[in-house]
């Protein structure tokens, strides 16, 4: 008489990647976040609040407005997703829900894929409030399409989604996970070409910000400002944005860890 051993998979390392799975994992993101107002004002009113606050302060100068205001719009959202999905996922993983979800048949790759889709819905959101707001609220003055002006932002918010969950494996507190802001977030704010050109800079510091996603993201918001049609420019600045959106989401599967020690 013989047996025959069977082996289970190992708990979250799904072998396929399921669409159903992630779908359900978006779902039960999104519901959680539902009970939560705080998260949602901050990632839906901040950006729009923070472009109407700056459009007063160059109340007597429109045309500084139209020359930030832009490139803000794609940096307002993707800091606001950045500490929101970073914090929301490290309450995930201390809280013990992310270690009882890795139990089940759930890969990584599922779960990662349903934490983006759930914050991506909320990001598609965040920049049509915001891309609204300031064409037909605050008067901001584009010579492009406003749709690529919402392209850009959009990638922009799920930049700030991808690199949220990706630093919240490396976070043991939320109080850490804020810290990594000034790491990750204000040194491409300060190289981003937001407040000089990046011709101007050091050629060390210019280097520097070639490598940075965010200032394809403000050169993006550029393109759309100061031309009418899609530039050879434009596309190159979206597809970076987006590929490096989709390798920091691969490095986050890759670094997904059960519990934060």
């Amino acid at each position: 008489m013989t047996t025959t051993a069977t082996t289970a998979a190992p708990a979250g390392t799904g072998t396929t990647f399921s669409a159903a799975r992630t779908l359900a994992t978006a779902a039960r993101v999104l519901r959680q976040l539902r009970h939560d107002p705080r998260s949602i004002a901050l990632m839906l009113l901040v950006p729009c609040v923070m472009l109407l606050l700056l459009r007063y302060v160059f109340d007597a100068s429109p045309r500084t407005f139209d020359g930030i205001g832009a490139s803000l719009l794609g940096i307002f959202p993707l800091i606001t997703m950045f500490l929101v999905t970073s914090i929301a996922t490290l309450r995930e993983r201390t809280s013990g829900t992310l270690e009882r979800l890795l139990a089940m048949p759930l890969g990584k790759a599922d779960l990662i894929a349903g934490y983006a889709l759930a914050f991506g819905t909320l990001a598609v959101i965040q920049s049509a409030l915001a891309t609204g707001l300031a064409l037909w609220a605050l008067g901001l003055d584009v010579i492009g399409s406003p749709w690529l002006l919402l392209l850009v932002a959009l990638l922009d918010a799920l930049l700030g989604t991808a690199l949220g969950l990706f630093v919240s494996a490396f976070a043991a507190s939320e109080f850490q996970a804020v810290q990594f802001m000034p790491a990750v977030i204000f040194p491409q704010l300060l190289l981003c070409g937001l407040f000089t050109a990046r011709g101007n800079m050091h050629p060390v510091l210019e280097q520097i910000s070639n490598v940075l996603p965010m200032s394809y993201a403000v050169d993006g918001m550029n393109e759309v400002l100061r031309h009418t049609d899609v530039t050879a420019d434009f596309i190159r600045d979206v597809l970076i944005v987006a590929a490096c959106a989709l390798l920091v989401l691969a490095l986050g599967a890759a670094t997904l860890r059960r519990r934060t020690t």
